[in-house]
């Protein structure tokens, strides 16, 4: 039996979570809006109130992620941050908010219908330090040290060359650059029948990395500084509803991924170059 391509099924489904918000609904287990709750333990309840004051209603509803990357990269004015996987908009939109008018904001997306959802997004919330680019996220259609901040949510899991997403991350950004995102993260031995199930791939689990092999992927990147901190750990009663409507025997995978996955925090730096005589063209250093 041929092996569906991941990519593909990746863009199908958040393509569908882009038309839904577009006729009203939330991407989100089919809800009806933003605002209800969702059960997919991993992509509910990430935003706390003042935020989703923040951002059109829209941007809210298409949000797939794991976590809240935009406190996490403590952002400043005037810095230039890249969203990897940008989706319906919201952590751009919150981030240009932090980096302000001298700042900008980019979003990085494959998917053409989340693109036009964020750009949407965009104009609704008068943001004129955002720009939404449209390519893969082992490709990133930037210069070379040109970024400060990289931000991801809930989607380096989801690619088959994270090792090339991951040297990419590293080539834009500038030296003392910093990754800080939100990813799931797994913890411990877990059989292959499930890591090889697409339906739980694009549910963000198939596809993640141990924690383990998430530092070691980084510092063969070339990043220093590296720090994984779990935020959620799941546990089979969360998702019990959302796995059995994915039709997924839940009884029969419980021991082999009870508390096993997990929401994490990533973090890393971009060194700096060492300061030599040689370099230092300063009367001091």
């Amino acid at each position: 039996m041929e092996t569906p391509n991941i990519k593909d099924i990746v863009k199908e489904k958040y393509g569908e979570a882009a038309l839904r918000v577009h006729s009203g609904g939330s991407s989100c287990c089919g809800a009806a809006s933003a605002t209800e709750a969702c059960c997919d333990p991993i992509t509910s309840n990430l935003y706390d109130e003042s935020q989703k004051q923040q951002v059109p209603e829209a941007a809210l509803g298409a949000s797939l992620g794991c976590g809240n990357p935009t406190p996490l990269a403590m952002l400043s004015p005037g810095e230039v941050v890249l969203d990897l996987g940008s989706g319906g908009g919201i952590d751009v939109l919150l981030s240009a908010k932090r980096v302000g008018p001298t700042g900008k904001a980019y979003g990085l997306d494959m998917t053409g219908e989340m693109l036009a959802l964020a750009n949407e997004n965009k104009r609704k919330a008068g943001a004129e330090n955002v720009e939404f680019l449209r390519g893969e996220i082992e490709h990133i259609p930037l210069p070379d040290n040109s970024v400060d901040v990289i931000i991801s949510n809930c989607v380096i899991n989801l690619s088959t060359d994270k090792d090339a997403v991951l040297r990419e991350a590293f080539r834009v950004l500038k030296p003392g650059g910093r990754f800080a995102i939100s990813d799931v993260v797994t913890r411990g031995e877990i059989a292959p029948q499930i890591r090889e199930s697409v339906l739980l791939w694009v549910g963000c689990v198939a596809g993640a990395l141990d924690e383990s092999e998430y530092r070691q992927k980084l510092s063969g990147a070339g990043f220093e500084r590296i720090e994984v901190e779990p935020t959620r750990i799941y546990r089979v009663e969360d998702a019990r509803a959302f796995l059995s409507a994915k039709g997924v025997d839940v009884e029969a995978i419980a021991p082999q991924v009870d508390g096993k996955f997990m929401s994490a925090f990533v973090r890393a730096a971009k060194p700096k170059p060492e300061v030599t005589p040689e370099t230092c063209c300063a009367p001091t250093c």
